[in-house]
């Protein structure tokens, strides 16, 4: 075994667990697998994701910086403008641009809010992904 860490699980305080959870899992096609009230944890085909209760946790306002981000997460889609209208779907909201994606358009990245106000990226690997 190597002294080098590695990601083992990115975890996130959050006011409802079961429902960062639910979004992320639905949003990265993983699985919950293991919940109780205080803790939730989703696993797929990368890091395992947690979601802890924070019953004062106040979500970031980022852009506006009130309350800060953070952090964020960044994530590879091949098709953002579907990736898009699930984050909606499924609970999450657009932060900046709110529009959604247009084919042909330059920007590399969109930015989003989960339900608890967490931001993260989707992310388009090639300049071609979003047409």
């Amino acid at each position: 075994m190597s002294d080098r860490p590695y990601v083992h699980a990115l975890v996130l305080d959050c006011a409802e667990p079961r429902r960062n959870a639910d979004f992320y899992a639905e949003l990265l096609g993983y699985q919950v697998v293991y919940a109780d009230d205080e803790w939730v944890t989703v696993a797929g085909p990368g890091p395992m994701m947690a979601f802890q209760l924070a019953p004062d946790h106040v979500p970031p306002t980022w852009p506006a910086n009130d309350v800060p981000q953070q952090m964020h997460l960044d994530f590879f889609v091949a098709d953002i403008a579907a990736a898009h209208q699930r984050v909606l779907d499924l609970g999450g909201r657009a932060v900046q641009p709110e529009e959604p994606p247009a084919p042909g358009d330059d920007r590399g990245f969109r930015v989003y809010a989960d339900p608890a106000g967490h931001t993260f990226c989707l992310c388009r690997p090639s300049k071609t992904s979003w047409q």
